[in-house]
């Protein structure tokens, strides 16, 4: 005779799962951030940490873990079982990566879309003294010379290197990219004269064009940003499509987390999304305010992949 569990068994079991549930439910939740403290995601994270937590009724704890472009973070989480852990992503890690090289972890397989959040444009600017003064200007002589025209990059297989590839590409032109170790180093030599130009975030152009020291062509985005003083789109500037490139933040957790969890952090979020101040303080570090729920972040990060594995294929881009 098979054993069948009496009632007080079934009432301890369930009680049991009460209470372990109720626990997780509880439990802090831990954004990870694949780069340093200070940069614009770590800003973005801890800024909207701070407003889920009052909302959700427990801490927020913001975990820089840095080194790979973004892969040493992914692969945590990817792995991470504790149903309380979340990536503040970017498309480093999750779209651009997985074209360039063997990766410990899945993007598909091991992690899932929960939240839309920010972009943060990428920009191409000249020093103030170029002679180019429009973005048809440097194409029409990047035409004119093949191979001539350079743009700095804040690294090869970076988002900033793809994006002037994109560019190349669809304007027929052959640039000549030169990576460099981070935008600093990149600035310092646009502004020497070393490069014609540079493709990098709106963040890190704002202070050489709020100086005078350079002038932004054009935006990777798709309306024009009011912080650099309203200059055209690419899409606008080159008449060519396409060239409004989202540099996604958003968050993914592993896809085993519990997805009732996550629906209650993408809904704090999207409320304080929603606050007046939130524009506010992305614009502030040269972010956009895109949040959006599951659906949305799976929507962008889909074009996003398509996007650079065929910029990474035309190109013939590799990664040492």
């Amino acid at each position: 005779m098979a054993f069948l569990p009496s009632r007080l068994t079934l009432a301890l079991a369930a009680a049991l799962f009460a209470t372990a549930a109720a626990a997780q439910a509880d439990k802090p939740l831990r954004i990870v951030v694949p780069f340093a403290a200070g940069g614009s995601q770590d800003v973005i994270a801890r800024y909207l940490g701070s407003k889920i937590s009052v909302k959700l009724g427990f801490p927020v704890i913001v975990d820089n873990r840095a080194g790979a472009g973004g892969i040493v973070a992914a692969d945590y989480v990817a792995k991470s079982t504790d149903g309380a852990t979340l990536l503040m992503a970017t498309g480093g890690a999750i779209t651009v990566a997985p074209h360039l090289q063997k990766l410990p972890y899945d993007p598909r397989r091991d992690l899932q879309s929960v939240a839309l959040v920010a972009d943060t444009p990428m920009t191409l600017a000249v020093r103030s003294d170029s002679p180019y003064k429009t973005l048809a200007d440097l194409l029409k002589e990047a035409r004119r010379t093949p191979g001539r025209i350079s743009y700095a990059s804040t690294g090869n297989g970076s988002v900033s290197h793809l994006t002037g590839a994109l560019l190349a590409q669809a304007s027929g032109t052959e640039l000549l990219h030169v990576p460099y170790r981070g935008a600093a180093p990149a600035l310092t030599d646009l502004l020497g004269g070393q490069v014609s130009m540079i493709v990098t975030s709106a963040a890190s152009i704002d202070p050489m064009v709020e100086s005078g020291k350079a002038r932004v062509l054009g935006t990777f985005s798709k309306e024009r940003l009011s912080e650099l003083g309203h200059p055209p789109t690419v899409n606008d500037a080159s008449g060519l499509k396409g060239m409004d490139v989202p540099v996604w933040v958003g968050l993914m957790g592993p896809t085993h987390t519990p997805p009732e969890r996550l629906e209650k952090i993408v809904s704090a979020l999207i409320e304080a999304c929603r606050l007046p101040e939130t524009k506010e303080q992305f614009a502030r570090i040269g972010a956009v305010n895109t949040c959006g729920g599951k659906a949305e972040m799976e929507k962008v990060v889909a074009q996003d992949d398509a996007r650079w594995e065929k910029v990474i294929r035309t190109g013939g881009i590799k990664v040492e």
